[in-house]
């Protein structure tokens, strides 16, 4: 097989997804490149990312900062963009902040210091994400939504952070709350943009709510088990 191969295994989920987006989009009357899509790549192996990178992927989201790492640093020759979505504990910010070119999972001030005084400079600024918790889980990180304002000031100031957008995991409602969680998310991102004219992200959707998510304005989706098939236990 050849570097730019892939088995049936991948490609047929990969084509189901992407036409999943485009076919959303249209029914949102939104452009199919609108909605870039992230790979979930958590407790897969690199053979699979490597399948799906030939395939035409270039960007990938890990939870686990070890495991993310050793990913990064085993492929480092492909060119992949690698986003973190999970929780950074404190003792592992400069692992994530050394090794990834975007954070998903921002949500307080002492974080966002860390990351911004341990990003090393010759990889220019930390691309992150505000994680709002859209749907008030106590189970869930994130900012209530009435604190994204604040607290995007405050991360505005760090000169290696580059302020992108949001991010929610929405508790797993029916359709009709979900959207409206969804489209609480959308507002608050239009308020931000008026602000941060840098900002353009907004990552919302999963394997599960991929075409309401789109509907509401999601920018970014994050497929894993639809793309993967199950994780290994």
């Amino acid at each position: 097989m050849s570097d730019f191969e892939a088995p049936d295994s991948l490609a047929q989920p990969f084509q189901r997804v992407r036409s999943q987006i485009e076919l959303a989009c249209q029914q949102a009357q939104r452009q199919p490149d609108s909605v870039a899509l992230l790979a979930v790549s958590k407790k897969h192996p690199s053979a699979k990312i490597k399948q799906l990178h030939a395939l035409g992927q270039n960007s990938f989201g890990e939870n686990y900062v070890q495991e993310g790492v050793e990913k990064v640093q085993e492929l480092s020759n492909l060119g992949i963009e690698w986003h973190f979505i999970g929780p950074i504990q404190s003792n592992k910010s400069r692992l994530v902040s050394e090794h990834f070119q975007w954070v998903h999972t921002l949500d307080s001030e002492k974080l966002a210091r860390r990351l911004n005084e341990q990003r090393p400079e010759h990889m220019g600024p930390l691309n992150v994400l505000i994680q709002v918790n859209i749907s008030e889980q106590s189970s869930k990180s994130g900012l209530h939504v009435t604190e994204v304002t604040d607290f995007a000031k405050t991360v505005s100031k760090m000169p290696n952070l580059k302020l992108r957008g949001l991010m929610c995991i929405p508790a797993p409602l029916d359709e009709a709350p979900l959207k409206a969680d969804f489209s609480k998310m959308h507002q608050a991102f239009v308020e931000l943009q008026k602000n941060y004219p840098q900002v353009d992200t907004l990552s919302m959707g999963m394997s599960g709510d991929l075409s309401s998510a789109i509907e509401c304005g999601s920018t970014m989706v994050r497929i894993g088990s639809a793309l993967f098939g199950q994780r290994p236990s």
